[in-house]
């Protein structure tokens, strides 16, 4: 067995790499309400000419239910999140896949669902097709996605392609999230207690916090690296996360170590 230290900037390098790669345009991250419900009906078309260019453009706003829009309803981001793997060393997305992400957005808080599905399922009709179904409470799942999203990612076994696999499968999942839906954007990685705080902990204080790769003779891997939260509830946390010796889909835990003493 090997162990490896990982200094923290690379940690934080790979992380603001993700972070300005997997960016929302404007329009889906904020879309304007198409009908607001304060707003006047429009007047009523005064000859045929009027009246026929409510048509002209496939009807009203309010009709186009798969448009970016801040009512809640899901609809298909236009950003390739695979992209983001063209400059990562040590990972690669496996060919034939597409990552895909739908998003639903309300005023002040949106969320993200990000899949990984064959290139053949993947054209616009067939992603917008689960659109169509009654989601009720839950995500849409388009057809032929895989069942985590990290079951698309091959790499060099690499103890770089594990840290870069426990950032980005954060960073997907928390990919168009907003508002009181996000959680990991609220955590600073670390490699020393901050001394801000007086801390309570809940295990015993480790005598080390720098990021770890263990990478086993059967090529198992985990990583453990060290976040707190910044906002509350303020917390340390500690990450562990265990790959198989094939693919990057790993067994992730996190827990909560020490929180700021009361009084």
């Amino acid at each position: 067995m090997s162990i490896q230290t990982v200094p923290l900037e690379t940690l934080h390098k790979i992380r603001q790499y993700l972070k300005s790669a997997l960016v929302l345009p404007a329009g889906e991250d904020n879309p304007r309400l198409q009908a607001p419900m304060d707003e006047e009906e429009p007047p009523e078309p005064g000859s045929l000419a009027e009246l026929g260019g409510l048509f002209n453009f496939g009807g009203t706003p309010e009709l186009e239910t798969h448009a970016p829009n801040l009512r809640g309803k899901w609809f298909v981001s236009t950003v390739n999140p695979g992209s983001a793997l063209l400059k990562l060393p040590g990972l690669r997305l496996k060919p034939g896949i597409r990552l895909v992400t739908y998003l639903s957005r309300l005023p002040n808080e949106g969320m993200g669902t990000t899949w990984a599905v064959p290139e053949a399922l993947s054209t616009t009709a067939q992603l917008q097709a689960v659109l169509d179904q009654d989601l009720k409470d839950s995500p849409p799942q388009p057809a032929g996605a895989l069942a985590h999203v990290m079951e698309a990612i091959d790499g060099d076994r690499s103890a770089l392609s594990f840290v870069i696999a426990s950032l980005l499968q954060r960073e997907l999942r928390e990919f168009g999230a907003s508002g009181k839906r996000q959680d990991w954007t609220h955590h600073r990685l670390i490699n020393a207690v901050p001394a801000q705080v007086a801390w309570q902990w809940h295990t015993t204080p480790p005598k080390d916090l720098s990021p770890k790769v263990l990478i086993y003779p059967d090529q198992r891997a985990a990583i453990e690296f060290f976040s707190c939260r910044i906002v509350a509830p303020i917390a340390i946390f500690q990450h562990v996360d265990q790959y198989p010796a094939t693919g990057y889909q790993s067994v992730a835990k996190s827990r909560v170590i020490a929180t700021p003493k009361q009084g």
